[in-house]
């Protein structure tokens, strides 16, 4: 296996969608986000078709402990005991104790669930490398540098390999060369002044190639970065102007809704419907008018424009 190779997961049969990515290390292989329990076979039909399977794994990198990332965690380390998986500290006590996740997540899915991701195992705590980002970790012959990456979430990590970063979901959401990379917001946790902090640090970090879960592999390059800063402006103040204008939730979720899926249309005709796939745009406003309303809690007022 000549460096970090891209397995497409295959996510409710959808293609381009989420993907992990396997590098070796010396020490067995690493897997960079293994996706939710439902897609656990199309990750070791896609080891099998690299000439190796999950018993070859040895170590389990999660960007963050979202279920399309992090769900089949606890099922692969039940299959591979020799396995371990590496977690922002901020994380870790979800993947030992998922119900307050699963929990949340049902709220949103409901009989969805096990469709949508499977099982979500609980991990013991003695095989997780709990993280803060900023390590240097030696796994076998390969340097992995963690790095903290809020803005998504509280907890999520960027992990730097050699000339390839792997960038979760902080990266942004690009399903093809064509499309802009566009911000996922989904609650609870989007900070936007910390998410504009970390692509200032990912943009300086010298790679060459970025690795999104959603979908694909980039050149590292300023032109990636300002389009995703620019589409999570104008996502941010689009929301923030609907609350400001007294709509609803609905009618801005419609408006934004019909507007995001124009623009990729425009990109490449087939990206709308993979799209709703990676990240449902109602999940994004979803997010987006819960940090706006906090804003504005915080100051007891409307959120201020920026600029």
């Amino acid at each position: 296996m000549s460096g970090p190779q891209r397995i497409d997961l295959n996510f409710q049969e959808v293609p381009g969608v989420i993907a992990a990515y396997v590098f070796d290390t010396g020490d067995g292989l690493a897997v960079v986000d293994v996706g939710p329990a439902s897609t656990l076979p199309a990750l070791e039909a896609g080891l099998l078709d690299l000439g190796a399977g999950l018993s070859d794994v040895r170590h389990v990198l999660l960007t963050h402990i979202h279920l399309d990332h992090a769900g089949a965690t606890g099922a692969l380390l039940d299959r591979v005991p020799r396995a371990r998986a590496y977690v922002h500290e901020r994380g870790a006590a979800h993947l030992s104790r998922p119900e307050r996740l699963l929990a949340s997540a049902g709220q949103i899915y409901g009989d969805q669930m096990e469709r949508l991701w499977g099982e979500m195992r609980p991990i013991d705590q003695d095989r997780l490398k709990v993280l803060e980002g900023g390590e240097i970790l030696k796994i076998g012959k390969t340097e992995v540098l963690p790095l903290s990456t809020p803005g998504h979430a509280v907890h999520h990590l960027a992990y730097h390999v050699g000339d390839d970063l792997f960038v979760g979901d902080v990266g942004g959401i690009r399903l093809e060369v064509r499309q802009t990379p566009r911000a996922p917001t989904p609650p609870p946790d989007i900070d936007l002044s910390a998410w504009r902090k970390s692509i200032a640090a990912l943009r300086a970090v010298d790679a060459r190639t970025l690795s999104l879960a959603h979908f694909g592999s980039y050149p590292q390059e300023a032109a990636h970065w300002d389009g995703l800063l620019e589409t999570l402006e104008r996502d941010a103040d689009f929301v923030r102007h609907g609350l400001e204008a007294g709509q609803s939730l609905e009618e801005i979720t419609e408006r934004y809704t019909a507007e995001l899926l124009d623009e990729l249309r425009a990109e490449a005709p087939e990206l709308p419907g993979r799209y709703e796939f990676a990240c449902p745009p109602w999940m994004s406003v979803q997010g987006l008018v819960r940090y706006w309303q906090r804003a504005a809690a915080r100051s007891g007022a409307q959120p201020e424009r920026r600029g």
